[in-house]
């Protein structure tokens, strides 16, 4: 997946905003070792280390590593794969937030290291999509795909059930202590091309599969399908599902 860095800060902050509840969940604590997976452009890591932290970022996305070593230059970020990556020394937490739904290519490589970056002990707090995010959305680009005689897009997303992602994590060597699901509708404040922008930031991937002529008369014919969902007065809306946890390494 590819990543415009500043388009996702601009347009796209509230998945930072967003994630204030979960660094309340996570509570730092002075002197305390976090790894912020999936750390994008180290909004929330800044945020985390402001607790008087030591955070690192790690991020697979070059793109968003140099953005946040450029916003954050005291901060340590990098380049990582959530399946395959180390950290220089035992981490107290680790914290991710709307970054785990990247990562199903092999959801329990990246729990295995997870738990090798954490002490004994160590807390894994993390929100990602779950089960039923974005189905109006995801809806609507399968339609129209579908119409336009287009092969079904590979989807680049993992929205695991809740109760999957905690066999998961008991099975990773984790233990759940708190496991939330709930319906979490987003306005898209700054999106004036509706769903057709999300698909751009969110799904620019598979739009490189599609004709160039293609891709302008596709993307309003999502919006026209989405929108009886999704179109309100006030303006779009996301239709979000969050899958909400902390465990500890068992």
């Amino acid at each position: 997946m590819r990543w415009n860095a500043r388009a996702y800060d601009s347009s796209f902050g509230y998945v930072s905003a967003q994630g204030a509840p979960l660094i309340e969940l996570l509570d730092p604590r002075p002197g305390e070792r976090i790894l912020d997976l999936g750390c994008g452009t180290g909004v929330l890591t800044a945020d985390i280390a402001a607790r008087g932290t030591t955070a690192l970022g790690i991020d697979g996305s070059p793109t968003m590593i140099e953005v946040a070593r450029a916003h954050h230059p005291g901060l340590d970020f990098m380049i990582g794969d959530a399946a395959d990556f180390g950290v220089p020394a035992p981490c107290d937490a680790v914290f991710s937030n709307a970054a785990l739904h990247w990562m199903g290519r092999d959801p329990d490589a990246v729990i295995r290291c997870v738990r090798m970056a954490l002490t004994p002990g160590g807390r894994f707090v993390a929100e990602m999509g779950g089960a039923g995010n974005c189905a109006a959305l995801t809806s609507a680009m399968l339609t129209a795909w579908r119409e336009y005689g287009l092969p079904e897009p590979e989807l680049p997303w993992y929205f695991p059930t809740p109760a999957e992602y905690a066999t998961r994590l008991e099975k990773g060597g984790f233990t759940v202590r708190l496991l939330e699901y709930f319906d979490r509708p987003t306005p898209l404040d700054e999106c004036p091309g509706g769903a057709a922008d999300w698909v751009r930031m969110f799904a620019g991937s598979v739009l490189d599969a599609v004709p160039p002529a293609t891709v302008e008369p596709l993307l309003r014919r999502v919006n026209e399908l989405a929108a009886p969902a999704l179109r309100r007065e006030s303006g779009w809306m996301a239709d979000y599902v969050r899958l909400r946890f902390a465990a500890v390494r068992a």
